[in-house]
């Protein structure tokens, strides 16, 4: 079975031919590390994860690089503001994105790769790209000359004159032109800062993502994948910079993006106040039950995020964890069920292959191919303990003050007083309770 996925830079979705079936490469975009990651950063981890599982699947070696920017004007602005060292805060919010993907069951990348690390890299494109006249150097600024590159846009569809107006260009005096995008610039006494042949400074952003894709990958490798806010300009101008330094026909053959996640279909963006963090949900519900919120929607659609998703997803892995064991083997899932996700990684179709296999593992039959199937997008990968112990922290009461109020109920109940025992049934059920009287006892449950 063949894998299809939409590649941006024809914009078409096209059957995906590998430049060599035994050397796959994909590599995506990773945080930059000045602040905990968002749930809007936690889609394409996700769907990013859901691609490599697919690749894995199909063929024998797959090398998955995706990057953590640790030199950036954002963190030197964070670490001022929060009166930290850089090393201190990049180790710390490293520390936090790792946890997060573990929370969300994410596997590890083949390669994660440090931007401080390679340097001494990224001075070497720099140099290629001056000596071949793609770049130039004003004082201690290296820029890349964009007009210098015919195929800039492409990526974007757009023509660089709508680029230029419809994006926030740096102005600088040091530019040639407004739309050419900095290699290098200097660094000031108090900023990290690396030595170079046009003084200490450091690298920009866009080059960080070259080298290190160079490095791991070669100058042409598969697959490149972020958020489609990185489309323009850091995609573009990987591109322009790359193929340039490398005398290559592309950079990467198929770029793939994912939707934004919205709130009140608004973006979630620290700019404008409506995120939510990763972190925050860590120990009030499973990491399973995000993830499957983050495949319910198609990745190139947007996703609204909201209480009634995450509980609707919540009931869903509840409802599949009472058919839960231990000892079931794990088998091989068939492409039958894998072809929604051969599809352009249609997230959705698989959920209804999962529900068709609930539903018949629910009377017995093929229960190992339905456990296996959910694991295979890293869902039912707690055990059933687990999974309760997320529920009871969910809860906002504990057992002793539940069986107080099932008491005060049972009571209620005796004196006729069916108001005031639907009042206490209530309160439960608003801490995440649901109580249900059966043979003359009330049992209950986390919801």
């Amino acid at each position: 079975m063949d894998i299809f996925l939409t590649n941006n830079l024809t914009n078409k979705k096209e059957k995906f031919v590998p430049r060599d079936e035994k050397k796959i490469g994909m590599y995506v975009c990773g945080p930059t590390v000045y602040d905990d990651p968002h749930i809007g950063n936690a889609r394409p981890l996700v769907i990013f994860d859901i691609l490599f599982k697919i690749l894995k699947d199909k063929f024998v070696s797959v090398k998955y690089v995706r990057n953590i920017t640790d030199i950036d004007d954002k963190i030197i602005t964070a670490s001022k503001d929060q009166n930290i060292s850089i090393k201190d805060l990049t180790n710390k919010i490293t520390d936090s994105f790792l946890k997060d993907c573990r929370y969300l069951f994410c596997d590890d990348p083949t390669y994660q790769p440090k931007a401080t690390e390679h340097i001494d890299l990224m001075i070497k494109m720099i140099n290629k790209l001056i000596d071949k006249g793609f770049a130039y150097k004003n004082g201690e600024h290296v820029y890349f000359e964009v007009k210098k590159f015919s195929e800039y846009g492409k990526l974007s569809n757009k023509k660089l004159d709508e680029l230029i107006a419809g994006s926030r260009v740096e102005i600088s005096e040091n530019k040639k032109n407004p739309e050419d995008f900095v290699l290098w610039k200097p660094s000031d006494d108090n900023e990290p800062s690396w030595d170079s042949p046009w003084g200490k400074g450091r690298p920009g952003w866009h080059l960080e993502c070259s080298a290190m894709s160079k490095k791991f990958l070669g100058d042409e490798f598969d697959i490149h994948g972020g958020g489609m806010d990185l489309i323009f300009p850091h995609h573009e101008n990987e591109i322009a910079q790359s193929r340039c330094a490398n005398d290559s026909k592309f950079f990467a053959k198929y770029w793939v993006h994912n939707a934004f996640i919205t709130m009140s279909n608004e973006k979630m963006a620290k700019s404008q106040g409506n995120i939510l963090k990763i972190k925050e949900f860590r120990n009030k519900i499973s990491g399973q039950v995000l993830r499957l919120a983050l495949m319910s929607t198609h990745y190139k659609q947007p996703l609204d995020w909201n209480d009634k998703l995450l509980d609707e997803c919540q009931n869903t892995l509840d409802k599949w964890y009472r058919l839960y064991s231990p000892s079931i083997k794990i088998i091989k899932v068939p492409l039958e069920i894998l072809k929604p996700l051969y599809e352009d990684l249609n997230t959705p179709g698989y959920i209804t292959n999962l529900h068709q296999l609930y539903e018949e593992a629910n009377k017995g039959e093929n229960k190992d191919l339905f456990i296996s199937a959910c694991k295979f997008v890293g869902l039912l990968n707690e055990n059933s303990d687990q999974w309760e112990e997320y529920k009871k922290n969910k809860a906002l009461i504990s057992e002793n003050e539940i069986k107080e109020k099932i008491k005060l109920r049972n009571i209620a109940r005796e004196e006729k007083d069916f108001n005031k025992a639907d009042k206490i049934r209530d309160e439960l059920l608003d801490k995440g309770v649901l109580i249900e009287d059966k043979n003359g006892k009330t049992i209950w449950k986390f919801k």
